[in-house]
């Protein structure tokens, strides 16, 4: 998704006026300190073994009888933009311009790593579907800042050391919505891309290859469960 500029706001200043004024070099001075600064939060993250495989089945894949899941890493991701900025009114009152202040910050909500219950920790086959849900772990955290780089480029580029222009009483609004039709769902969906990370993860060949370790003992643990609610 390119974001798109909205209205008034990317009109060059010839929109008002046909040569560069006082009011205009006013704002572009004191745009200087217009920009946008970002970062990422860490939440934290924790190891789950109170969780049946029966429950992580369903939690990951609602609805589906076949197959189990072992372990899971869930979590949900977090965007907050903070919207400020310094705002001029021109002498005749009929424009003004806004120096953007965003603050933007990436998150995670606190990361759970499940392992079902019915693999005691430290087993052989609990610390490899603890170590395959590292990789997920790894994965989440390993991609905060790389979105946090590419959305540094775009909306670095838009907002930094310049005035946006807008008619009297308009700027701070068109600046907001701009933020929310926009950036947002851009940002957004940048954070959602990690999700094809994690299925990548999960590929056929990594599920059959956790079905079979530790001599079986996947296998018989889920047939011996299975057989007790027989």
């Amino acid at each position: 998704m390119r974001p798109a500029a909205l209205g008034l706001m990317l009109l060059a200043w010839s929109g008002f006026a046909s040569a560069r004024t006082p009011f205009e070099a006013s704002c572009e001075a004191a745009a200087r300190d217009a920009g946008a600064t970002f970062s990422t939060r860490e939440s934290g993250w924790r190891v789950d073994n109170t969780v049946s495989y029966r429950d992580l089945t369903r939690m990951k894949r609602p609805g589906v009888r076949n197959g189990y899941v072992l372990g899971l890493t869930r979590t949900e991701s977090r965007v907050a933009i903070q919207v400020d900025g310094t705002l001029l009114t021109s002498p005749d009152g009929a424009a003004e311009c806004v120096m953007p202040r965003i603050a933007v910050t990436l998150y995670y909500q606190p990361i759970v790593v499940y392992v079902s219950r019915e693999f005691e920790p430290d087993s052989c086959t609990y610390d490899e579907i603890l170590a395959h849900e590292m990789r997920h772990l790894k994965s989440y955290l390993d991609y905060l800042p790389k979105v946090e780089e590419r959305v540094r480029a775009r909306l670095g580029g838009r907002f930094a050391g310049k005035p946006l222009y807008a008619r009297a009483g308009e700027s701070r609004t068109l600046l907001q919505r701009e933020i929310d039709r926009n950036w947002m769902p851009y940002i957004k969906a940048e954070m959602g891309r990690v999700e094809r990370l994690q299925a990548a993860i999960d590929s056929p060949a990594e599920y059959a290859r956790l079905s079979k370790v530790c001599q079986g003992e996947v296998q018989s643990l889920i047939g011996s469960t299975r057989r007790s609610r027989s």
